[in-house]
């Protein structure tokens, strides 16, 4: 049996992307870099455009050409080589949208987690009877099957923040979204609990903004903040109606590090975010 050449990962197009930023620092074209590099200029826009899987010593050969110093970040680039991974997510494709697989994937290799939201519980840390609830409201409507499939990946998803290798998670949340009545007050209140018990865990810290702490910045877009080994690698993605939106540009990526350190200074600390949560859960 012929074996299926999996479509190219978020992981692999975003190391496309850097060796294509380390090119365009060294003042090269792509047909120049070809001709130093003795290969073709549509191998070279093959392997930027992520299509292409590339090996660690190729990695290595073209930073040295495009005059890279930084051991860290092609080391970290080198890690990133080879074939697609085939992981948990891979079950998934065809059944749920293709950047949500992207999403679990960035979440695999992250090495923290930060997410903000204003108005949904982070879907790392909903319980599966608020994530039915808040997916039953999806446009356009899911069918039965597909709602079911949609709740079991967001479920599998939390597997990073178990295990040994499970991931810190630092997530903001505003008050308003500890109070969204998604299901009725026994399905807040399970998933009220929820939150407290995993913001016990010595990895997970949950931090809310109350009610009356002013403006913030970007507050109606849900964050997800994956950090990379080195911080050129770090990517945000941005939930939206239209599906997510992932951001790796270095100018934009500094800006979502202020949002969300603007968002932790707005919030309450540890201790008081669990007292919080806690008096929300007791007025149910």
């Amino acid at each position: 049996m012929a074996r299926v050449k999996l479509p190219s990962s978020v992981r692999q197009r975003r190391l496309g992307a850097e060796l294509r930023r380390l090119r365009e620092r060294a003042n090269l074209s792509a047909t120049r870099a070809a001709e130093l590099f003795g290969t073709s200029q549509s191998r070279i826009s093959g392997i930027e455009a992520g299509g292409y899987a590339v090996s660690a010593e190729r990695v290595r050969a073209l930073a040295r050409l495009y005059g890279c110093e930084d051991r860290s970040l092609i080391e970290a680039l080198t890690r990133m080589t080879g074939g697609r991974t085939r992981g948990w997510w891979e079950e998934y494709r065809g059944i749920v949208p293709a950047d949500a697989l992207d999403l679990a994937e960035l979440e695999h290799h992250a090495t923290s987690l930060r997410v903000a939201s204003m108005i949904h519980l982070p879907g790392l840390l909903q319980t599966r009877e608020q994530a039915r609830v808040v997916m039953a409201g999806a446009v356009p409507a899911l069918a039965p099957f597909e709602l079911e499939h949609r709740i079991s990946y967001r479920i599998k998803r939390q597997g990073v923040l178990y295990g040994d290798m499970a991931k810190p998670l630092t997530a903001i949340v505003h008050e308003a979204a500890l109070r969204m009545d998604f299901g009725g007050p026994e399905v807040t209140r399970k998933q009220l609990q929820f939150l407290l018990e995993r913001g016990r865990e010595e990895h997970i810290c949950v931090l809310v903004i109350p009610f009356g702490s002013g403006p913030l910045p970007s507050a109606g877009n849900g964050i997800v903040h994956c950090g990379g080994e080195v911080s050129q690698l770090d990517s945000v993605q941005l939930d939206t109606d239209h599906g997510s939106v992932f951001i790796d540009a270095e100018v934009q990526l500094g800006e979502y590090r202020t949002i969300l350190d603007r968002m932790q200074t707005c919030a309450l600390d540890p201790a008081e975010s669990s007292d919080l949560i806690q008096r929300i859960a007791r007025e149910l």
